[in-house]
């Protein structure tokens, strides 16, 4: 029970009153003390007839001037008010308290960590935004307001942090805990000023928790340091292409461009202009081909057992020592490149049917990674679905909708032959079909 107790400014009134709890036994779970004369008493419910007593002996305080019993405290209803109004919002928001601990979240917030409220709370905050220090924030004398960008589920987000002081008895202010919420952004808005992430594809973009893809990021890290050819092979839609840009962002050419090649059905002589340039000629200026125009930095051969063999005998010369020609020009020119390759075709396959060179196959797959297709790794299924989820509700002007239940477990019975992109375009297409705020197994269309 909830008690309101209007009084006077008088010492002793405060005692009179828990000495009258003590001695009925009524334990006290809470009390709130109001500056215009009203004190409030959080009590758990006790019969009616011992409450008519309570309420008749506090009235009988001198001072008190009227009791009555209320739902709520004041502190309460602020927290339920607070509640709700977190609730409504799109954005996530979390709270940390001085520990550096997560203490509460809204929906909006376990929806995007994929968490129920149990199993986040209490979670350090350094865990849950691993690209900002928040143990050294809260160290610090005088924090205020900060700004950062943040790469959480693979996404970018504008996070600002907003510390929350109180006054404590010597009428100073201290730091008591810290409000943080979360915006969805594109990186191309983002404030110079901001500080930014390696890049926008880099390793903290790929999503995935199954063992098979830790695996392969790992290897990947360790690869994307050396400046050796990359061959990456895996089914069509995997991502072998934002997988060799996180390869390029976390190298030592993060600062220079990234140039991708399409080797597929491209006439020969377009392919060969495109990759190594074009001499000036008469009436027409000449043109830096992808190789020039990427020295410093990387060149990403999209599938590359589709290039034709004029193509493979070009640039076989070029990988044995960084030199090529202009397409109707003599003069050699050297650049420093990176060759990172994707295929989802089986390159020795082709090696033996004679449809591509061996010494070039040897020259290409120096390190090599497999991207495991989706339904060799059902568990990245979910946050793969929530990352796309929550992007499209961004593009779209939309609230992120629920899942009905049963909708994961029916998206992980699916083989996805078109893997990750397969994945990703169902999503897209059910979010345009929802009603209600809900996905539901009827607006996901497969084949």
């Amino acid at each position: 029970m909830r008690l309101q107790v209007f009084c006077e400014d008088r010492l002793g009134l405060t005692r009179e009153l828990l000495d009258i709890l003590a001695r009925r036994n009524i334990d006290l779970r809470g009390i709130e003390i109001d500056q215009v004369g009203i004190i409030y008493l959080n009590c758990p419910e006790i019969e009616f007839e011992e409450f008519r007593q309570l309420m008749s002996e506090i009235r009988l305080i001198s001072g008190v001037t009227d009791v009555r019993k209320i739902q709520f405290l004041p502190a309460e209803r602020e927290h339920r008010e607070l509640r709700a109004l977190l609730e409504t919002l799109s954005d996530p928001v979390f709270s940390v308290n001085l520990s550096g601990k997560v203490d509460m979240a809204n929906k909006a917030a376990l929806r995007l960590m994929g968490s129920e409220e149990s199993d986040l709370i209490g979670e350090t905050a350094n865990s849950v935004f691993p690209d900002f220090n928040f143990t050294h924030w809260l160290e610090r004398d005088n924090a205020g307001q900060i700004h950062r960008q943040v790469v959480l589920s693979g996404m970018d987000y504008l996070m600002e942090v907003m510390p929350v002081y109180v006054t404590d008895s010597e009428d100073k202010d201290v730091l008591a805990s810290a409000v943080i919420q979360l915006k969805q952004v594109s990186m191309n808005h983002l404030p110079t000023t901001l500080y930014r992430t390696p890049g926008e594809h880099g390793f903290e973009h790929l999503v995935g928790q199954s063992s098979k893809f830790r695996t392969l990021v790992n290897q990947a890290k360790k690869f994307a340091t050396l400046d050796a050819p990359l061959l990456i092979q895996g089914e069509t839609g995997t991502g072998k292409e934002m997988l060799a840009k996180a390869c390029h962002q976390r190298s030592h050419r993060a600062e220079h461009p990234f140039l991708l090649v399409n080797c597929v059905s491209m006439p020969d002589d377009a392919a060969e202009t495109e990759l190594f340039g074009c001499a000036p000629m008469e009436g027409r200026e000449g043109k830096k081909g992808q190789l020039e125009q990427a020295d410093g930095g990387t060149v990403f051969l999209y599938e590359v057992g589709e290039m034709s063999q004029h193509l493979q005998i070009k640039l076989l010369r070029f990988m044995q020592d960084g030199t090529f020609r202009r397409v109707g020009e003599e003069k050699e020119i050297k650049v420093d490149v990176r060759v990172i390759c994707s295929t989802q075709k089986n390159l020795s396959e082709r090696v033996a049917a004679g449809q591509f060179r061996e010494d070039l196959y040897y020259r290409l797959n120096v390190l090599s990674l497999t991207v495991p297709p989706l339904r060799e790794r059902p568990s990245d299924v979910q946050p793969l679905a929530e990352l796309f989820l929550n992007q499209f509700a961004a593009e779209l002007g939309q609230e992120r909708p629920m899942l009905q239940q049963g909708v994961l477990e029916f998206l992980n019975q699916y083989s996805w032959p078109g893997n990750v992109r397969q994945l990703r375009n169902v999503l897209f297409r059910a979010m345009t079909q929802i009603e209600e705020g809900c996905l539901t197994k009827d607006d996901i269309q497969l084949p």
